[in-house]
């Protein structure tokens, strides 16, 4: 009505490439909201300081994959 149109929501797609990144510039980092939860995964470069987002996780199994995809053991949490 009146010319407003409905947005449709489309699932997120999972991460299925697998980017190169190099340990030694960047680092594994999960960027987590205080006020409302929302968790985003990707690398921060270690000399810049700046984050590149990679994936939006939505539970544990979405983690999980990611964590798989990169070959990564760990992963360290930033608020």
């Amino acid at each position: 009505m009146f010319g407003r149109k409905r947005k449709t929501e489309q699932p997120p797609q999972p991460v299925t490439e697998r980017k190169p990144y190099d340990p030694a510039v960047y680092k594994a980092v999960l960027k987590c909201s205080i006020c409302n939860g929302e968790q985003v995964a990707g690398f921060k470069n270690r000399q810049t300081g700046k984050f590149e987002e990679v994936a939006f996780i939505r539970n544990d199994r979405e983690l999980d994959e990611f964590m798989r995809l990169y070959g990564l053991d760990r992963i360290d949490k930033e608020y």
